[in-house]
């Protein structure tokens, strides 16, 4: 061990100036007018946006972002990781607040605003009816609140507390910027509610993008479970369902109410007799944090600062070569290339044109296919449905039967999308390699130089494209649980407890079939039009790639710059050197 953390220590005191070289010398690139001038406008502000982004990375604490939908009990498990009462228990969904949780000798809370003025508050203010009273008289909107504590463990890292996340669709985009900036992530689920189909959701079009090294799910309330037999099956369903979404996710059967109490000496009531069990895997989580994030928190931090900065030298390489490649080719050459530019342009338009119908056919194909398989599921699952009356007690289908009618509708429902999701993607990614290399113009009869550059747009054109074009098949549409079927769940839930509970499914199981189908096409439908919006969207992504590289070679012959192309060059040499040393940490 003593030997490892050495190893770290001297990569971090390595690293750390070869980051701040690098990034000192980009910075000189963008405050140079003439490189911006070289570059663009647009390309210069994305070297911005890089710039701004690397420096909070590198320049921030490192950040454990707890996430979680409304009443998992988040701010109680994060007082358990304390130790103590620190952050509020009691804050309602209505709340929107994020806590940033740090170390100071001295404890205390401020909200800061969002123009940067900090006020000062009394730990029985961090309640939601004091907040709420308090906000209305604040000059300007509450950004956060800062809570200092001394716990030890807020020595090594700053803990992020961020409110529900139920309402994706209004996801605040505050808990996006902390989420993109996390080091690492605990994602707190609960027993009592096993991975809804909002929160695989959630972990699938926000989290897993990012990809996190380290992320661990706590399953709180483990302590409301009837049985260790309960419990093994309860984290099974969420092992599978994580592990679908984010493999590497490490996952913990906890009780974060149970946890406090002991850290804090207050008595703990264990009914049920498996106390030791959540105890004790409460335990390995935090050994887990120490090993794996606190002692190695630098190493992470600068890992993920290397890999932005990797992707900003690369970027802006591949933009001066081809920028210093069209300056040098004379305005005759260039015009010419223009003209073949339109040209291919017209002809990658009427290509597209001519496989819109050709997708728009197997998406219909597709919908047809989905819509025989949710037929014969539920032929199948009405069967199932009758013989469980035979192989349960009523005691269970009341208590269970419900969350696994909804959960296997929605399960057969997802299932046919993301099938038929791959295909799309692939049908897309099949026509757009197919658009790219008539828009690489390498098929005209060109001078070596020229048919060079023309490459080189088109490899530009493949790095947008790649980085701007969303998903054909969309993500938050399909993803989450079907809404119109939602309600003929409903109505099942009025009658429960006052008909049998297997015969009020089986009097609705019409209605509920239907409604999955017209969900389905509602689904494909949008399946479609994001389709078509994605090739749109590449055509006018490589189009206006092509059209601004050429257009800012025209702008920097015109200006005849004498000293452009030698501040180029330097920045060239510049760039190279720094991918030279972000090589080492690759």
């Amino acid at each position: 061990m003593e030997n490892t953390t050495s190893t770290r220590a001297e990569y971090s005191t390595a690293v750390m100036p070869e980051i701040e070289f690098i990034s000192g010398e980009i910075s000189k690139l963008i405050a140079n007018p003439a490189v911006c001038s070289a570059l663009g406008s647009e390309f210069t502000e994305r070297m911005k946006q890089w710039e701004i982004a690397v420096e909070k990375r590198r320049t921030e604490p490192f950040s454990l972002v707890v996430l979680g939908d409304f009443k998992r009990g988040k701010s109680t498990v994060i007082n358990a990781i304390l130790g103590k009462n620190v952050t509020p228990a009691n804050v309602a969904p209505e709340t929107f607040t994020i806590n940033s949780i740090s170390y100071g000798e001295t404890p205390g809370a401020e909200a800061v605003l969002k123009n940067g003025q900090r006020i000062r508050l009394a730990h029985e203010d961090l309640v939601r009816e004091r907040l709420e009273h308090l906000a209305k008289a604040f000059p300007d909107e509450m950004d956060y609140i800062d809570i200092r504590d001394n716990a030890d463990i807020l020595k090594e890292i700053r803990i992020v507390d961020t409110p529900g996340l139920s309402d994706l669709d209004r996801l605040d985009k505050q808990v996006q910027d902390y989420l993109v900036n996390a080091d690492a992530i605990v994602y707190i689920a609960t027993a009592l509610s096993p991975m809804s189909e909002t929160e695989q959701t959630f972990l699938a079009n926000f989290v897993r993008p990012l990809s996190f090294g380290k992320f661990f799910v706590l399953v709180n309330m483990i302590d409301a479970m009837n049985s260790m037999e309960d419990i093994d099956k309860i984290l099974g369903r969420i092992t599978e369902r994580v592990g679908l979404i984010i493999p590497n996710a490490q996952i913990f059967g906890i009780s974060g109410i149970d946890e406090y109490r002991r850290k804090i000496g207050l008595t703990r009531p264990d009914i049920k007799g498996f106390q030791d069990y959540y105890e004790n895997e409460f335990l390995k989580f935090e050994l887990s944090l120490k090993q794996e994030v606190i002692i190695q928190k630098d190493t992470l931090k600068l890992g993920r600062v290397v890999s932005m900065l990797k992707l900003m030298v690369t970027d802006s390489l591949a933009r001066i070569n081809m920028i210093q490649s069209m300056s040098d080719m004379s305005r005759i050459k260039l015009e010419e290339l223009a003209q073949i530019l339109e040209r291919e342009c017209a002809d990658l338009f009427h290509a597209l044109e001519v496989q819109k119908p050709k997708l728009q056919l197997e998406i219909t194909e597709m919908l047809q296919e989905a819509e025989q398989w949710i037929y014969a599921f539920f032929a199948k699952f009405r069967a199932d449905i009758v013989e469980s009356r035979n192989s349960s007690t009523p005691d269970d289908i009341d208590k269970y039967f419900y969350p696994f009618l909804v959960d296997k509708v929605g399960e057969a429902y997802r299932k046919c999308i993301e099938a038929h999701k791959i295909r799309v993607e692939q049908t897309n990614e099949r026509i757009s390699h197919e658009l790219s290399r008539r828009l690489g113009i390498s098929n005209i009869n060109m001078s070596a130089e020229s048919d060079r550059i023309s490459k080189e747009i088109s490899k530009e054109m493949g790095s947008l494209v790649t980085s701007t074009v969303m998903s054909a098949a969309g993500q938050n549409e399909q993803a989450g649980f079907p809404t119109g079927t939602v309600s003929s769940f409903r109505t099942l839930l009025k009658r429960r407890g006052k008909t049998d509970t297997i015969d009020t499914v089986l009097e609705n199981y019409d209605d509920i079939r239907n409604n999955i189908a017209k969900d389905l096409k509602r689904a494909y439908e949008k399946m479609e039009l994001n389709a078509l919006q994605s090739l749109d969207a590449i055509y006018r992504t490589q189009s206006e790639a092509g059209r601004d590289a050429l257009a800012q070679a025209k702008r920097a012959m015109t200006d005849e710059n004498p000293t452009q192309k030698r501040h180029l060059q330097n920045a060239t040499h510049i760039l190279e050197s720094a991918d030279i040393i972000l090589q080492k940490y690759a």
